[in-house]
């Protein structure tokens, strides 16, 4: 702001204005993203659901390598694209502390992870703004980027691996991080390429973690790594049967269902339709007051139509702020959390109680 103000000379009124429009676009759509996906996870952990699905993990292998993978790496892809904003790293974190990773070994590994799926971000918000920003169209700037991170996605979890265990530790399980990284930078690029930026994520991720314990189901590394600075209680996991793990992997379930039916074009604009399910607001002291002149975009051949107002209104740029709060992920999110407590059997007191709990935590 101060830039702005002092050394571009924009006025005080619209700097505040852009700054409280910034905020609340923070607080709707991405915070009510964050603000649900927590409260699904919480309702995990209060059911006891969360403990089976580590478990399951734990099942799947006890090397610590190969649930970083699973963990770190397939299922932070999965999160990232259905919540993005550091939930990711949040959830995928306190799974793997819960396998006994280190917090230190668990935060910086699901933060490396984290690389190769953060451009798209949830349902696309990164490559849809960008697009709005600079009217170059979401498709064009998906098929870019996903050209650029298949390479980086390969990457990334042999990466995760050497910082955890060391380059002798990537030589025991490298088709393992072969197949999690190539799985996702298939669906990766292809996905930004042919069909669209929202659903990279969630449909990489999900491939990425399918395809990674199937592999793992078959083939195991000669040895079993485990750090000296982490746990050895819950390496090996507590044996749970299919249906006990198909119940606790359903609110995961829910959530990509859901977060992929918001995803869907006709589905967003349907529900985002009208007055009622997306008021749309002008920024007081912004909206129309702004406007691209050379060098930010090509001046025109004749230098004359600068000086027409007719021009110049076409150039304003709008400043609005759109409420579609049925259309946003945040309540596909919500949507997954209730089909969630319906499926467990959740009471309703016990419900909202989770939820005022999540609400005083995150505020």
């Amino acid at each position: 702001m101060l830039v702005a103000i002092f050394i571009y000379g924009m006025p005080i009124s619209a700097a505040s204005a852009a700054a409280l429009q910034g905020a609340a676009y923070g607080l709707f759509p991405i915070g009510w993203i964050v603000l649900n996906a927590v409260f699904l996870y919480q309702l995990t952990v209060s059911t006891g659901t969360f403990e089976i699905v580590k478990s399951s993990v734990a099942h799947l292998s006890a090397d610590r390598r190969i649930q970083a993978l699973l963990v770190a790496y397939s299922f932070g892809i999965f999160i990232e694209g259905a919540a993005g904003f550091g939930t990711p790293v949040a959830i995928s974190s306190a799974l793997m502390i819960g396998l006994g990773f280190s917090p230190l070994h668990a935060a910086g590994l699901s933060l490396i992870a984290n690389t190769a799926p953060v451009a798209f971000g949830a349902i696309g918000t990164p490559i849809i703004t960008l697009a709005a920003i600079t009217g170059i169209s979401a498709l064009q700037l998906s098929a870019m980027a996903g050209r650029q991170l298949a390479f980086v996605s390969i990457l990334i979890p042999m990466w995760l691996v050497v910082t955890y265990s060391g380059w002798k530790g990537l030589k025991g399980v490298w088709p393992a991080a072969l197949v999690s990284g190539a799985s996702f930078a298939v669906v990766q690029i292809l996905w930004s390429n042919l069909v669209g930026p929202e659903l990279v994520g969630i449909v990489g991720g999900v491939v990425s973690l399918v395809s990674t314990a199937a592999f793992c189901s078959w083939w195991k590394p000669a040895d079993i790594w485990e750090s000296s600075t982490s746990s050895p209680l819950s390496s090996e996991g507590v044996r749970v049967s299919r249906r006990e793990a198909m119940r606790a992997w359903m609110p995961w379930v829910f959530l990509s269902m859901f977060v992929m039916l918001w995803g869907i074009g006709p589905v967003k604009a349907g529900l985002s339709r009208g007055p009622i399910l997306a008021p749309s607001f002008d920024v007081p002291g912004l909206h129309r007051m702004v406007y691209r002149e050379y060098p930010v975009e090509p001046a025109p051949a004749d230098r004359a139509r600068l000086a027409d107002p007719a021009y110049k209104s076409k150039r304003a740029e709008p400043a609005r702020f759109t409420l579609n709060w049925l259309s946003a992920t945040g309540t596909g999110i919500l949507f997954a959390s209730l089909a969630t407590a319906l499926y467990l059997r959740i009471p309703l007191g016990h419900f909202f109680a989770i939820a005022a709990r999540t609400f005083r935590r995150m505020r």
